[in-house]
């Protein structure tokens, strides 16, 4: 699937993942290839992405590495669309 994780000063990040992991104002969810069409809330948490990713190197102190070997962007708060294989991060 596609994820693009959005930001107020610039694009983040955008490309191939295998899942990403939000936390949904209701708790943390997960979404992977096929997931159903959704839109969420996100409260302060982590954004954990799965999958071979390139960071462009200005954005890299922004991302951390977890424990499972995800790329982890913590964010305050946010928004999150999945729609046809498309998940758009929109993250402050």
């Amino acid at each position: 699937m596609y994820l693009e994780i959005v930001s107020p000063e610039a694009t983040l990040f955008a490309g191939e993942v295998t899942s990403v992991t939000v936390p949904g104002v209701n708790g943390e969810f997960q979404m992977l290839t096929n997931h159903a069409p959704i839109v969420s809330l996100l409260q302060e948490g982590k954004v954990k992405v799965q999958g071979n990713i390139e960071i462009e190197e200005e954005f890299q102190a922004k991302f951390s590495k977890g424990a499972n070997g995800e790329t982890v962007l913590s964010i305050s708060s946010g928004t999150v669309e999945m729609k046809d294989n498309k998940v758009i991060v929109l993250a402050d």
